[in-house]
């Protein structure tokens, strides 16, 4: 296959590329960005020092995207939507935006988390690419949306619920690593502000709970129902952890093999019988899970650890394209995690 990344300096965007050059299946990557184009991609990316020696590419998105069977998207939120009817005019097969333009489906629930859409005409052409749910709902798939980190770690712990009578909307709680806020520092994303700290933002509406809400609407078959996002920063560079607590309105019980078999069939959803750590995913694709109830089996906890620029991201986004191409789910992202990290 030939696959172009488009936007490939970011952090995202470097672990996509990381992917994408060691996956079986991909024979040429272009990868592109307007303010390093030139620059040997491993001048950026030291890790990228073993597998390429290509430089950035100066090529505009549609450009980049003509002839190709896969183009990735790893852009700033907002500019996949105005460069989008280019984009698909270029004719590659498939695309997938790790962006949030084209996350949500309802035009007001995305125009209350993030403005008005710059191509709402544009939306339902894609699948909202949640691999480890959606899993052969995806083959075929010529446009997909890769879910936001905090959205796809909030959604797995909340998969396991989503037939369970519910007295009241589930609350996660959820801690995130500096590298989701990008490379460029800002005065709460670089180390002395980062190190030994922690802290909440974006209380009351991150933005991830707009497509988490539409999900998980979708599961209950309730147009109506709630779910609350609790967004943390925490002092480590990867990795996102989150803690789901609800009420139910009938006891329940081994509700950790509930949630089992709901991912039983998903490759890199595994279900731990003690709370997962966030090193045991840090540089994986995989997601961690443990689910408990109390005593009387009327309150639910689940706990979900996965890495934010992987499963979150990148990894995500190529389990999205094998689904989607009917390849082997697993290729080129059956590595685990490293420990330390």
């Amino acid at each position: 296959m030939k696959v172009a990344v488009i936007g490939a300096a970011g952090y995202a965007g470097g672990e996509l590329l990381r992917l994408v050059l060691q996956h079986p299946d991909v024979r040429e990557v272009t990868a592109t960005s307007r303010s390093l184009a030139g620059t040997p991609i491993a001048e950026h990316h030291p890790a990228m020092a073993l597998l390429t020696d290509a430089r950035f590419a100066a090529h505009a998105p549609a450009e980049a995207a003509r002839g190709k069977d896969v183009v990735f998207l790893a852009l700033e939120h907002g500019d996949s939507s105005k460069l989008m009817g280019s984009l698909i005019d270029s004719g590659p097969g498939m695309i997938i935006d790790l962006a949030a333009d084209f996350r949500i489906h309802d035009g007001r629930l995305h125009e209350q988390h993030y403005g008005a859409h710059a191509a709402p005409a544009l939306v339902h052409r894609f699948a909202y690419g949640l691999a480890d749910v959606r899993g052969k709902e995806l083959r075929g798939a010529q446009a997909i949306a890769a879910p936001g980190c905090f959205a796809t770690a909030a959604l797995l712990a909340l998969y396991g619920l989503a037939d369970l009578p519910l007295l009241a909307p589930p609350a996660i709680f959820a801690v995130t690593g500096s590298s989701g806020a990008g490379q460029a520092p800002t005065p709460t994303t670089h180390h002395p502000a980062r190190a030994n700290n922690m802290f909440a933002y974006a209380a009351m509406g991150h933005r991830h709970e707009g497509e988490l809400l539409e999900q998980w609407r979708t599961w209950r078959q309730d147009p109506a129902a709630q779910a609350r996002l609790m967004c943390h920063s925490g002092p480590f560079v990867r990795g996102i952890h989150v803690t789901l607590h609800a009420h139910v309105a009938e006891p329940v019980r081994d509700i950790n093999a509930r949630v089992a078999a709901q991912f039983a069939r998903r490759p890199f959803v595994r279900v731990l019988d003690v709370p997962p750590q966030l090193t045991q995913v840090a540089g994986s694709n995989f997601a961690l899970i443990h689910a408990a109830a109390s005593a009387d089996g009327r309150e639910v906890q689940v706990m979900c650890v996965i890495d934010n620029l992987i499963k979150g991201a990148g990894g995500q986004a190529v389990q999205a394209m094998n689904l989607a191409l009917g390849l082997d789910e697993c290729a080129g992202l059956t590595a685990p995690g490293v420990f330390p990290c």
